[in-house]
């Protein structure tokens, strides 16, 4: 019996061609999609026309239709301006979250109904169920590879319409059924760096949109100890690239970066991985967005993740009248970063989440004062 028509976006991946098999095998009509969201510039391995071709090979192999949708102005209007603009004012953005909200659960959400189908269903690792006419975004069984934090900007209209067929299964799995169906993509490299851009050498790309200055890399104390080459390259937390040598008066240690001045365009380290510049206890958000369209209450304990694939931070949450919260964790969290996003879970179910705004991190509130003034 034919179980509905749904469109399920094709990467070219090997998690959305199970997804699709999966699918097809359950006795759904279904139609795959595949979406066009970056002009290639020649900059790095965006690797689209592989993935485009892959994703035509596997439909064919499932005896699938595909169709194609261009949404790269969507996704430049959407995504990136934000996510240089974030950039530029020393922000560390997540572009996934956004793709998620305004591509892949939008745009792409829109043309599957303008094709006719019920629903549509992509290869994330993750899980929707509904109790009591209210659908819930539940962390996928694999915890390793749960994708529920990028996808906490989702709201009721698009999970009532969206199936997560890998949400019960392991990695393992998923590459054992592709291999066992002998599909184009069982063994295919998962993809890495942003959101339908690819891998590249970040800086490099990052330097054809926000020129670069040069400028000094200090310590807290405001001692010089080397240079940097942009400052908005850099976030909190970050070792790698800092390329400071030996220090005198300092240890043999290494060093990372515990705070950031664009408008000097000054570069702030420490040594120490766990650097009490980087330690925080409290934070506040932008305004929320709740997956259930309300707050559980106005002040409530549950667990936060403040980036990917961190373990249950407990915590306690205080609601404000201008949709913001405050956020009060049980330990000090490190390098916790404004323009990440906090992610509120009860359980396994996905409550919401929202940027980051501050910290009381000494590094992003302290003002440092000696052999600053230049």
């Amino acid at each position: 019996m034919n179980a509905g028509r749904i469109v399920v976006g094709m990467s070219g991946g090997v998690d959305s061609s199970v997804a699709a098999l999966l699918l097809r095998d359950a006795g759904f009509d279904v139609t795959g999609l595949f979406m066009q969201n970056w002009v290639e510039d020649g900059s790095g391995d965006c690797r689209a026309e592989d993935d485009r071709r892959d994703a035509v090979a596997v439909s064919g192999k499932l005896g699938l239709p595909i169709r194609f949708r261009d949404f790269s102005r969507e996704y430049w209007d959407g995504v990136f301006q934000h996510f240089l603009a974030e950039y530029a004012v020393g922000r560390t953005p997540n572009p996934d979250v956004l793709c998620n909200r305004e591509i892949k659960f939008k745009h792409f959400l829109d043309a599957a109904h303008e094709l006719g189908a019920e629903g549509i269903a992509t290869g994330h690792y993750s899980r929707v169920d509904c109790v009591r006419g209210e659908y819930r975004l539940l962390r996928a069984k694999d915890r390793g590879k749960d994708q529920s934090y990028f996808l906490h900007q989702l709201g009721q209209r698009q999970l009532a319409a969206t199936r997560f067929p890998l949400g019960e299964l392991h990695k393992d799995d998923v590459r054992r059924i592709a291999a066992q169906h002998q599909l184009p993509t069982a063994a295919k490299k998962d993809s890495t760096g942003i959101c339908f851009i690819g891998e590249r050498d970040f800086r490099e790309f990052l330097g054809q949109y926000l020129p670069a200055r040069t400028g000094e890399i200090r310590d807290p104390s405001g001692n010089c100890v080397g240079e940097h080459p942009g400052v908005f390259h850099y976030t909190l937390g970050q070792r790698e690239g800092l390329h400071i040598g030996g220090v005198r008066g300092r240890a043999q240690a290494p060093w990372f970066v515990v705070g950031k001045d664009v408008e000097r365009n000054l570069l702030y380290v420490d040594q120490g991985h766990d650097s009490p510049w980087l330690q925080s206890r409290s934070l506040r958000s932008e305004t929320m967005h709740w997956i259930a369209s309300h707050a559980p209450a106005t002040r409530f304990a549950c667990t936060a993740q403040t980036r990917y694939r961190q373990p249950d931070e407990d915590c306690e949450v205080e609601l404000h009248d201008d949709g913001s919260v405050s956020v009060r964790f049980a330990r000090p969290q490190r390098a916790v970063t404004p323009g990440q996003s906090l992610v509120l879970y009860d359980g396994d179910t996905c409550l919401g989440g929202a940027v980051i705004l501050h910290t009381d991190a000494p590094a992003v509130t302290h003002q440092f004062t000696r052999n600053d003034a230049a």
